[in-house]
C-alpha cells in the first residue's frame, strides 16, 4: 500500500500505520521467537508499549505487565480473553498484538446477535457449489479457517454478544486445533492449525450475563482485565494525540486547544464517578468516547467557524455521549453543568458553565 493510498483510508490497520516500526523491529530482532511468530515476545512488547531509544512509539497506555502476560498466553495453547469496561482499548490492544505477532490484524470476527458459524469458520460459493459440488474452489474461508491454515492470530470482538451455540463452535478449534470440513473428502476435509495460530477475544463487562460463556469455553482462555486510565495527565495526553490524528484525517487544520481538552477530560472523569461527590451517568464515559467527542468538537469548530472547538462545542457534543437516550443521564449532566462546572476555576470551565443552555432537551 502506497503512502497516498494510506492517507485515503479512514482507519488503516495497525500493520499499515506502523509498517516502518514493525520492519525496524523485525530487522533488529535477535531474541528467540515462538514458532510461527514474526517478532519475539520482547520485540512485540516493545512495539505495543514503546521504546523511545529505538524510535518506537507508545501505542497502548496501560500496564506493561498486562501486555507481557497477554503475549506469553498467546505463545501457549490457551486463547487470550480481554475483558473490561467499554472504551478501555481492548480492541486496540488485540489489534496491536495481532499485528506484531502475525503481521496482520485483519482476521477479525465481529460478534453480535446475528453472527453465525459461517462467518467464523467457512461458507460456500453457491454458484460453484451447484456446478462443481463441494471443492476447495467453492470453499470460502472465514477468519478462523484462514488463521489456522496460515498460522496467524484471529481476533474475535465482543464474543459475549454471540449466541451460546455460536460461541461453543470454538471449543474443538481451541482444544484439538483442527477444523473439520465434512463436505470435503480426504485430507482437504481436515484443516490443522499451523504454528502461530491463536485467538484473542474481547468482551465488555456491560454485556456480562447477556450471553455468558460456557465453563468449557472459559477454560480454553486466559482472562486479562483492561482497566480505565487512572492518571489524568496520561489520559489527557492520549486524548490530545488521538484527537489530533483524527482531526488531521478529517481535513481540520487547527489542532485542538489543550485547555478545552482539559475541561473535556475532566468532565468525562467526573461523569464516570471518579469523584465521590460528583454526578455519575450510566452511559459509557470512556477514554475512547472522550476522543470521539474531542474529534467532533474540533470538526464543529473548524467547519462551522474556521477555528478550534471551544467549551460551547463541548456542551453541544456531550449531549449525544453522556445523555444518549436516558432522561436520568440528561438530568445528571444538567446538574453537573449547573453546579459542579460553576465551581471549577479556569476560563474554559466557566465557559462550559455559561454554555449549559445549549444542552438540548
Amino acid at each position: 500500500m502506497t503512502a497516498v493510498e494510506e492517507t485515503t483510508l479512514q482507519r488503516p490497520p495497525a500493520e499499515v500505520r506502523y509498517a516502518d516500526e514493525l520492519a525496524a523491529l523485525r530487522a533488529s530482532d535477535d531474541a528467540p521467537r515462538p514458532p510461527g511468530w514474526q517478532l519475539s515476545v520482547r520485540a512485540a512488547r516493545r512495539f505495543v508499549v514503546g521504546d523511545e531509544d529505538a524510535g518506537i512509539s507508545r501505542k497502548f497506555v496501560g500496564n506493561a505487565a498486562l501486555v507481557e502476560r497477554a503475549l506469553v498466553t498467546l505463545a501457549t495453547s490457551r486463547g487470550l480473553m480481554l475483558v473490561g469496561e467499554p472504551g478501555t482499548a481492548k480492541s486496540l490492544l488485540s489489534e496491536l498484538i495481532a499485528a506484531a505477532v502475525s503481521g496482520t490484524s485483519t482476521l477479525t470476527v465481529q460478534g453480535g446477535a446475528a453472527t453465525t458459524e459461517d462467518q467464523i469458520k467457512y461458507s460456500w460459493n453457491y454458484a460453484l457449489l451447484v456446478s462443481e459440488g463441494p471443492s476447495e474452489r467453492s470453499l470460502v474461508p472465514a477468519p478462523m479457517l484462514r488463521g489456522m491454515a496460515e498460522g496467524r492470530i484471529v481476533r474475535f470482538e465482543e464474543i459475549t454478544r454471540c449466541p451460546l451455540e455460536v460461541q461453543d463452535c470454538l471449543l474443538s478449534l481451541l482444544s484439538e486445533r483442527v477444523l473439520a470440513v465434512p463436505e470435503l473428502d480426504g485430507p482437504e476435509g481436515m484443516v490443522f492449525a499451523r504454528a502461530g495460530f491463536n485467538v484473542i477475544a474481547t468482551a465488555n463487562t456491560r454485556d456480562r450475563g447477556v450471553n455468558e460463556m460456557s465453563a468449557a469455553l472459559k477454560r480454553r482462555f486466559n482472562f486479562e482485565t483492561v482497566f480505565p486510565i487512572a492518571d489524568f495527565d496520561t489520559e489527557l495526553a492520549l486524548v490530545e494525540a488521538e484527537a489530533s490524528a483524527l482531526l488531521r484525517r478529517s481535513g481540520v487544520e487547527a489542532p485542538p486547544e489543550r485547555d478545552v481538552l482539559e475541561v473535556l477530560v475532566g468532565t468525562f472523569r467526573e461523569l464516570r464517578g471518579e469523584r465521590a461527590s460528583g454526578e455519575r451517568v450510566s452511559a459509557v464515559m470512556s477514554t475512547a468516547e472522550a476522543v470521539s467527542v474531542a474529534h467532533a468538537v474540533g470538526v464543529r469548530g473548524w467547519f462551522l467557524r474556521g477555528e478550534p472547538g471551544n467549551a460551547a462545542d463541548v456542551v453541544t457534543c456531550l449531549a449525544g455521549t453522556a445523555a444518549k437516550d436516558s432522561p436520568e443521564d440528561l438530568a445528571r449532566l444538567r446538574r453537573f453543568l449547573e453546579q459542579q462546572a460553576a465551581r471549577r476555576r479556569g476560563t474554559q470551565w466557566q465557559a462550559l458553565h455559561e454554555a449549559r443552555h445549549l444542552l438540548a432537551d
